[in-house]
Order: structure tokens, then C-alpha cells, then sequence
């Protein structure tokens, strides 16, 4: 993830939280993987699908923020610790936001920022005036 410019994930954090204008401009500015990333914190299948094929890692991040178990390992086991890192955070383990925090503002934010989309996710899901009406 180091690879992007600082404005770039600034702006997929923007994306992530919902700025569809940042997310559609990713997307056709050679960006695609993290304007589809934030389609599949969301199940969308094509975007997820897309992301297997084409940026796993970032796949295996979401997952990883869902709590499985295997995704983490993944990509701890393929080099990929600061995501690894993110999922963690953003799947509320306190020690490894506080690690992003004091080593990396910018992907403690990002953390923060799926975490709260999966927290409101979730919270959908869970809130019975929601049901059957997706």
C-alpha cells in the first residue's frame, strides 16, 4: 500500500466512507482496485470477484476485517502485514490500532473508516425494522 501517493489514499479513504464521486474518479484514474474495494466492503460479488483476480490482497484485507482467520493469515504469510495490520484494527483489535496510530496515522484512519462502514453494516443486518426491506 506504500506504493500509492499520499492524495490517493487519502482519497480511497473519502471513497470508503462513501464519497461515490472519489470512488468513480479511482476508478477511471488507474485506481480501479480501491474504487472496487469499497463495492466489496459492501458484497458486491463482481467487485469481489474482480479484486481475487486482479489485487487478492485487498480481497483478503475485507475478509480479514470480517474475521476470518484464514485471510489474516494470508496475508501475514504473503508480506502483506500493514494490511494485515488494517484488517485487525478495523475488526476492533485495540492493540493493533494503537500500533497504527503511533506508526502510521493515515492507515489508522483508513482502519477506522472500514470498521466504522462494517460496524454500520452490521448494525443494519442486526436491527429487525431493516429485515426484507433490501
Amino acid at each position: 500500500m506504500k506504493q500509492y501517493p499520499e492524495k490517493i489514499l487519502l482519497a480511497w479513504g473519502e471513497a470508503i466512507s462513501g464519497n461515490t464521486e472519489i470512488r468513480d474518479w479511482l476508478m477511471k484514474n488507474n485506481y480501479p482496485e480501491l474504487g472496487l474495494f469499497c463495492f466489496a466492503l459492501y458484497f458486491d460479488k463482481k467487485a469481489s470477484d474482480w479484486l481475487m483476480k486482479n489485487a487478492p490482497y485487498l480481497l483478503a484485507m475485507i475478509k480479514g476485517v470480517e474475521g476470518k482467520k484464514d485471510a489474516i493469515r494470508w496475508l501475514d504469510v504473503n508480506g502483506f502485514t500493514l494490511l494485515s495490520r488494517i484488517a485487525k484494527a478495523a475488526d476492533d483489535d485495540k492493540e493493533q490500532m494503537q500500533w497504527l496510530m503511533k506508526n502510521d496515522k493515515l492507515f489508522a484512519a483508513i482502519a477506522q473508516r472500514i470498521k466504522f462502514v462494517k460496524d454500520d453494516i452490521e448494525e443494519t443486518n442486526n436491527d429487525v425494522h431493516h429485515w426484507g426491506y433490501e
